[in-house]
């Protein structure tokens, strides 16, 4: 059973804990915020878009671009370790050629 937005409102607080419906999401926010009439359609009429392949394979090329950022975010982190390893040897390097 889907809801609309009044159903939604007038729900009491236990109707609402137990409807998983009864929570409008993040997602859907910026749904209706970007075009409320495609948000009513999905959510209160039910209607499921016609390039649903099209919106799967959008999904999916995010998911693999978020795992190329996090991989980007260790390798960069790693560099870091890695250049402060360094400059921590060539200090201590210097140190000992200094005192001979």
């Amino acid at each position: 059973m889907r809801l609309s937005v009044y159903n939604r409102a007038t729900m009491s607080s236990a109707e609402s804990r137990n409807n998983p419906r009864a929570c409008t999401r993040a997602s859907e926010i910026g749904q209706y915020t970007y075009c409320a009439r495609a948000w009513w359609l999905g959510a209160v009429q039910g209607v499921r878009p016609a390039n649903v392949e099209a919106l799967e394979e959008g999904q999916l090329a995010h998911r693999r671009h978020g795992r190329q950022v996090v991989a980007y975010h260790r390798l960069r982190t790693l560099g870091y370790v890695l250049l402060a390893a360094a400059l921590l040897v060539s200090a201590i390097l210097i140190g000992m050629l200094i005192r001979g």
